[in-house]
């Protein structure tokens, strides 16, 4: 019989039982686009949101609330007038940006926070109110252009980061947890007795994620180009190859933990012990470039860093296959090595 025959047969196998899991379709088919779905209508265009301000009831609070009203501005702030324990337990609770205490000789003193960008940004357009509803002059003519084409917006960022966390996600979960499931109910026993050779074995269910990855990103890109008017700007060959290898990869990472665990508990906390620093560090909600300079290079050589870099690049710049060809040799050797290691630590029981 041919070497092949085996792996073709366990790879169909695989499939037939993957689609028999309902589970499965909601979290790798439905879930995405319902995140995908959620946050870009959270982040969708329009104008920012009201900064909240609380001013302090005093001598000069009524004035300060007349030149914030009369101000240009007027529509970009939610002004409160409160007494001080009030105002500043409702900043410290986060209900408010701002903290304006105006005294009697006009003079105002501002309570903000420089660890959250909102109370920075809230401090700096006050001020600008108010300087000039009190009849400051810029002497220094300027223009706003607001910008917000498809391919600089926040869901343009997010769909790659989405498809790349949704094949780690998927290639994890979907190989670790089904390996341990198998082992646990004594599936695996079975197979001892056979020709069939372990490598055979772990390449089909690694590769049995191969299907639903064309039909993972498939799906989310129809659904942001439909729904959010994304561009991709690369080639949609491209695109499937790099899903490929990121499938790949993380099946293998995925086998790795699954080598040896005995129960489902033990390898859920390992999937999430690999997984977390990935969904913090990797880039998928946010840019990964705001952590301190001394730590990118480690967060670079993760592989879902580099997956969710090469379909960033891909998909809003165009970039071509060659062009990420260092982010894609991080990605195999990523599976690549956890395969090797997998295959000479795996367990049948």
């Amino acid at each position: 019989m041919s070497r092949r025959h085996p792996f073709l047969l366990l790879v169909l196998a695989r499939l037939r039982e993957l689609m028999r899991e309902p589970e499965v379709v909601f979290w790798v088919f439905v879930f995405p686009l319902l995140l995908a779905l959620g946050l870009g209508i959270a982040f969708r265009n329009k104008p920012g949101n009201a900064a909240s301000v609380a001013v302090v009831q005093g001598p000069g609070s009524l004035e300060a609330q007349s030149l914030l009203a009369r101000s240009p501005q007027h529509d970009q702030f939610k002004v409160q007038v409160l007494n001080e324990d009030e105002a500043h337990k409702g900043f410290r609770l986060g209900k408010f940006d701002l903290v304006i205490e105006a005294g009697a000789d006009g003079a105002i003193t501002y309570r903000y926070d420089p660890a959250r960008p909102e109370s920075v940004l809230a401090k700096a357009e006050v001020n600008d109110a108010l300087q000039a509803a009190a009849g400051r002059k810029d002497t220094v003519p300027t223009t706003a252009i607001i910008s917000s084409e498809p391919g600089s917006r926040y869901i343009d960022f997010l769909i790659p980061g989405l498809l790349g966390m949704n094949l780690m996600n998927s290639g994890m979960w979907g190989v670790g947890f089904s390996l341990v499931d198998m082992r646990q109910r004594k599936l695996l026993k079975r197979f001892v007795g056979t020709p069939m050779r372990r490598s055979d074995f772990l390449l089909a269910i690694m590769s049995s994620r191969m299907a639903l990855m064309i039909i993972e990103v498939g799906l989310l890109l129809i659904f942001g180009v439909l729904v959010f008017r994304m561009r991709v700007l690369g080639s949609y060959f491209t695109i499937i190859l790099m899903g490929a290898i990121g499938s790949v990869t993380f099946g293998g990472v995925g086998l790795l933990t699954a080598s040896r665990a005995q129960k489902i508990e033990s390898v859920s906390g390992l999937i999430n012990l690999v997984m977390m620093p990935m969904w913090i560090f990797s880039g998928v909600f946010f840019s990964y470039e705001r952590f301190p300079v001394m730590i990118q290079p480690f967060i670079k050589i993760l592989p879902l860093t580099a997956l969710n870099d090469s379909l960033r690049a891909t998909i809003l710049e165009g970039a071509s296959l060659a062009s990420q060809s260092g982010r894609l040799l991080v990605l195999v050797l990523w599976g690549g090595i956890s395969f090797l290691l997998a295959l000479r630590w795996f367990r049948w029981t």
